[in-house]
């Protein structure tokens, strides 16, 4: 029996895709969940919380590597120190956190709670690995949707985006926890660098619905400046993903094409 891998947020959308990569590897793991849930062969879930610091203690018992993926609007910061600080005590020698591309350049409160947690977890006493990724498809995806809706697209100026597979963030991920520390590794975003418009018609051509005209607008401020001088963008070195968004939207799960048909009968 090996000593069992930690992950927080092993059950939200990138967890449930690395839990499996890690189990064919042939690794113990335990689950840190907020809610109780059964256990399986080789999956333990235990109660606990990173905000609030319930549960931590016991979760890490006997755990030689963490990957901390739990995340939410707010609290990553807090919750990567409580997490950090349990972990050095429990003797962890290996401690991944997911962050995203642009942490420490974008003003947004999101992303700089990104960047506290990032230096909370290097300041830790933990062996560490920061992994930043690229917004994943299903998260651009509600954003798109929501704006298709509307009689004209709004198309900020200069707004990019990179949008990258779960599963090929969830690989990256995998194979960082089963390997050395490495600090801040390379950027993972998707194939290809697209702004509104181009996602709009990517989707709108995937699910049958019908393009809009486009109304430019000007995002102001430090957070429109931020985004036309690209800071949300990876930097050199990144690995790039191979699935594009196009691919994504034309091959959507059943839950998408569900969302799809409402959307067409809302016009």
């Amino acid at each position: 029996m090996n000593a069992p891998l930690l992950v927080t947020g092993g059950t939200g959308t990138i967890g449930s895709r690395v839990v499996p990569r890690l189990r064919e590897a042939g690794r113990d793991l335990r689950i840190l969940t907020r809610h109780p849930r059964g256990n399986e062969p080789g999956i333990e879930h235990v109660e606990g919380d990173t905000v609030s610091g319930r549960g931590l203690r016991e979760a890490l018992d006997g755990v030689d590597v963490v990957l901390h993926l739990a995340g939410g609007a707010k609290g990553d910061d807090i919750a990567s120190r409580n997490l950090g600080g349990a972990a050095k005590d429990a003797g962890v020698r290996h401690l991944i956190l997911i962050s995203v591309v642009g942490a420490d350049q974008m003003p947004i409160g999101y992303f700089r709670a990104k960047a506290a947690a990032e230096r909370t977890i290097a300041e830790s006493g933990v062996p560490w690995t920061v992994l930043r990724a690229a917004q994943l498809h299903e998260f651009v995806l509600p954003v798109v949707r929501r704006l298709t809706r509307l009689p004209l697209l709004p198309v900020p100026s200069g707004v990019r985006f990179e949008p990258v597979h779960v599963d090929e963030v969830a690989a990256r991920l995998a194979d960082l926890a089963l390997h050395d520390p490495a600090g801040r590794v390379a950027d993972i975003a998707g194939p290809e660098v697209l702004d509104i418009r181009q996602l709009a018609d990517a989707y709108v051509e995937g699910t049958d619905g019908h393009p809009r005209h486009g109304l430019p607008i000007r995002i102001p401020g430090a957070i429109g400046r931020a985004y036309r001088a690209g800071h949300n963008l990876a930097a050199e070195p990144v690995q790039r993903g191979q699935r594009s968004w196009y691919e994504f939207v034309n091959a959507p799960p059943a839950s998408m094409r569900v969302a799809a048909i409402a959307d067409r009968g809302a016009h």
